[in-house]
């Protein structure tokens, strides 16, 4: 179970330009999806393979390592093709609803019990090593990078990046009416997140 602790609300809005936040490199194949590891995961991205992405960052109504950086990549995407909105697929949305339905009863206006940036989970502390012929073995433990801080910031970062991409939800919802039944779903998600 996780722990979570309700934030005041200045400390939601210290993170609230996540989305706009640099990485340099984000090493994939050293985060972990329900399947194993991220790999893949640039090339999915590139082709905007929206059903192989869900898989791999929502499993369950568990998210993963690779959660908060995939959604980061797609929501910046996203944000870029918001004046045409008919190029915003079905497929796209219902990944952002797989995600916001894991949210359900996670407290999510709680945070680490520390205070994070959403960076720090890519610290060496949290990557699983490079050779991967260990990997198993490391599920039997307990991985640190599902350690209860880093997994309850898997759940935390990926709904800031939501929240801050809510207005561009709200202009699809105007511009493309086949999306609209779906855009309204996941505003209700984001809407029950920030009430539990």
């Amino acid at each position: 179970m996780m722990k979570c602790l309700f934030l005041a609300k200045g400390r939601l809005d210290d993170h609230m330009n996540i989305l706009d936040e640099m990485t340099e490199h984000i090493p994939w194949q050293r985060l972990t999806t329900p399947y194993g590891r991220g790999t893949d995961i640039p090339q999915l991205i590139e082709t905007r393979q929206y059903k192989a992405l869900a898989e791999l960052i929502e499993h369950q109504s568990t998210l993963w390592q690779v959660t908060p950086w995939v959604l980061r990549e797609l929501l910046h995407d996203l944000k870029q093709r918001a004046a045409d909105p008919e190029n915003v697929t079905l497929d796209e949305i219902e990944l952002y609803i797989a995600v916001a339905s894991s949210f359900s009863g996670q407290q999510i206006g709680s945070g680490p019990e520390e205070e994070m940036q959403m960076n720090e989970l890519l610290d060496e502390r949290y990557l699983w090593p490079v050779n991967e012929e260990e990997d198993e073995l490391l599920w039997e433990e307990q991985p640190t990078s599902y350690e209860p801080e880093p997994f309850f910031s898997y759940y935390y970062f990926s709904y800031l990046l939501l929240k801050q991409v809510e207005p561009v939800f709200t202009a699809l919802l105007n511009g493309n009416q086949e999306l609209a039944l779906a855009i309204r779903e996941l505003q209700s998600l984001l809407h029950e997140a920030e009430e539990d």
